[in-house]
C-alpha cells in the first residue's frame, strides 16, 4: 500500500511539473529541458545524475541538458564509438538498463571508456520522441551498481513520455517566436527598400531574394544586416 501511494504521489508531481512548464509562456526550450533533467534526477528512484541525449541518424550526438559532467562525458564516449545505452534507447529500444558496467557485454568500447573516465556503474535510458528526424533519450545514472528497479523503470517511462510532450511544445513555441521575429525583420528591410527605391512590396522582396542568392547568404541574415545598418543613421539623423 505504501509503494502504491508513493508511485501515485510521484505521478502527481510529474503531472504538476509538466503542467507548470506548459503554463509558462516565457519559458524557452533550453530552460524546459534543463528543468526536466533536474527533476528526473530527483524523481526516478536510484538516480544520482540525469541527462538528455539527442541524436540525428544515430551519428551526431548532443547533450542539451545534464545535471553533472558525467552524462556529458558519457555522451562523448557514445559519439566516439557510436555505441552505448542512451544511443540504443533513442533508436532501437524503449528502455535500456545497464545494471553494472563492470559486467556489461553489449557495449564493449563504451564500457571500457566509461569505466576509465567516470565512477558511473548503473545507467537506465528511456526513449523520447522528438519532432523531426531527431530521436532522444532521457537517462539516469548512479555510481552504485544495480541502482535501478521496476519502480525506477515505471516512473522513468512516464517521465520520458511527459518530457517528450513538454519539450516538443516548448520547441514549437521557440520556432514560432523565431518565425515572427524573422517576419518582422524582413518586413522592416522591405519597407526600407520600398522607401529608398520607390518600389512595391513584391519588388522589394525580390531585391532581398536576389541579394541572398548572389551572396549565398540566408535572406533573413541579409534583412537583419540591412536593418542593423539603418539603425545608426536614423539615430544620427535625430
Amino acid at each position: 500500500m505504501t509503494d502504491s501511494t508513493g508511485v501515485d504521489s510521484t505521478h502527481f508531481r510529474i503531472a504538476e511539473l509538466v503542467q507548470d512548464l506548459h503554463s509558462r509562456r516565457d519559458t524557452d526550450s533550453d530552460t524546459v529541458v534543463a528543468e526536466l533533467a533536474e527533476h528526473a534526477a530527483i524523481e526516478i528512484q536510484g538516480a544520482q545524475y540525469a541527462g538528455i541525449t539527442l541524436t540525428r541518424n544515430a551519428k551526431h550526438i548532443e547533450t542539451p541538458a545534464a545535471t553533472h559532467k558525467w552524462p556529458i562525458l558519457l555522451d562523448e564516449v557514445q559519439q566516439r564509438h557510436r555505441q552505448g545505452p542512451c544511443l540504443t534507447a533513442a533508436w532501437e529500444e524503449k528502455t535500456v538498463y545497464v545494471a553494472d558496467l563492470e559486467t556489461e557485454k553489449r557495449f564493449p568500447l563504451y564500457r571500457r571508456d566509461a569505466l576509465e573516465a567516470t565512477p558511473i556503474r548503473s545507467i537506465m535510458a528511456f526513449q523520447m520522441f522528438i519532432a523531426g528526424e531527431t530521436m532522444g533519450a532521457l537517462n539516469v545514472y548512479s555510481e552504485e551498481p544495480n541502482a535501478f528497479d521496476t519502480h525506477s523503470r515505471e516512473i522513468g517511462l512516464i517521465f520520458a513520455a511527459h518530457s517528450s510532450v513538454a519539450w516538443n511544445t516548448a520547441r514549437r513555441e521557440d520556432q514560432f517566436k523565431r518565425a515572427l521575429a524573422s517576419r518582422d525583420t524582413i518586413g522592416q528591410a522591405k519597407g526600407m527598400i520600398m522607401e529608398r527605391y520607390s518600389v512595391d512590396a513584391v519588388q522589394a522582396f525580390e531585391v532581398l531574394r536576389k541579394l541572398s542568392q548572389d551572396s549565398n547568404v540566408p535572406l533573413i541574415q541579409i534583412a537583419t544586416e540591412l536593418v542593423a545598418q539603418a539603425g545608426p543613421s536614423k539615430d544620427n539623423a535625430g
